[in-house]
């Protein structure tokens, strides 16, 4: 297991289009992936569920990821956040 923790901190923080890129890359890899907001964990790979967690700019996030390609899930979204979507 792999974890690690960013901030998100674009403006609009994880709503749909960033969320869809984010979903888009935890796809890539074959680890099961999650993201975690406070106390509450979701599947990386699940639009709703990251949906629902309301992450909006300047929130911490922790990405946790399980498998063989765990270590490369997990630095590869946090690249994402970082690069804040490209927007």
């Amino acid at each position: 297991m792999y974890v690690k923790d960013v901030v998100v901190h674009n403006q609009v923080g994880l709503h749909a289009r960033p969320a869809t890129f984010f979903i888009q890359k935890a796809n890539e890899f074959k680890s099961s992936i999650w993201v975690e907001k406070e106390e509450r964990r979701v599947n990386a790979k699940s639009l709703l569920g990251v949906l629902s967690l309301g992450i909006v700019g300047g929130t911490a996030i922790r990405i946790i990821a399980d498998g063989s390609d765990e270590q490369l899930a997990v630095d590869g979204l946090i690249q994402l956040v970082e690069s804040g979507f490209a927007e």
